[in-house]
């Protein structure tokens, strides 16, 4: 997991005109997450970059940034004609095959778990759909890493998915010694484990568990 100090400084070097070999050399990430970080930064070199790396390479790595960026965007338009919309049952079956790999399998417990807020949100609208599930049917719990700032993580998790911290139970640190140090920094607001509470309501619990594992059971057998 990469700490927000890391992914800040990487922002300040390139703002400061300073190629991916030279951010890689202070800050201790792969290039693949610095692209990722970095693609909207905008970039003029400064001397030492000119410098260092010369004109002709600057203007090459422009060159192929710009058909990288028109590819990208050719993309999101050729998405947005071929899906202008989801339909209800569009989010059924996204949620249920979300569920299918990211989705509790325990007997009895209803349970999504995800470190990208869209996922989970995907899941709870088809659970609102297909299961009536309100805000007060959720337990929000936030598994995070020594380096995780607490109370940043469960006001990034309460904004992204609209929930009030009154539904959030206590955070769980993760404080095993045998994590890789190259995964420091990657989950800077951990991962949230939402679980669906039935409040009584017998269509919900253990009954809404066992149907929504007999759908995955349909959907194999339909390959």
């Amino acid at each position: 997991m990469y700490t927000q100090n890391i992914k800040q400084k990487a922002l300040e070097l390139r703002k400061a005109g300073y190629s991916y070999t030279y951010i890689m050399k202070h800050v201790p990430v792969s290039k693949s997450t610095l692209s990722a970080w970095l693609y909207d930064i905008p970039f003029t070199p400064n001397k030492y970059t000119r410098d260092t790396i010369g004109n002709a390479r600057i203007a090459s790595g422009f060159y192929k940034n710009n058909l990288k960026k028109e590819s990208i965007k050719n993309a999101e338009n050729r998405v947005h004609k071929d899906m202008p919309s989801l339909s209800e049952r569009d989010v059924c079956m996204l949620g249920l095959g979300l569920y299918i790999g990211e989705g509790g399998k325990t007997e009895g417990i209803t349970r999504i778990i995800n470190s990208d807020p869209r996922v989970i949100k995907m899941v709870l609208r088809w659970f609102e759909i297909q299961f009536g599930i309100q805000k007060s049917n959720l337990k929000v719990r936030i598994h995070m890493y020594p380096d995780t700032h607490k109370e940043k993580a469960v006001e990034y998790w309460s904004k992204m998915l609209s929930i009030d911290r009154v539904y959030f139970s206590k955070s769980i640190v993760d404080t095993r010694t045998n994590k890789k140090v190259s995964h420091v920094g990657k989950l800077p607001y951990g991962t949230a484990h939402v679980t669906i509470k039935s409040l009584g309501d017998k269509k919900l619990g253990v009954n809404m568990h066992r149907y929504i594992m007999a759908l995955i059971d349909r959907v194999f057998m339909l390959q």
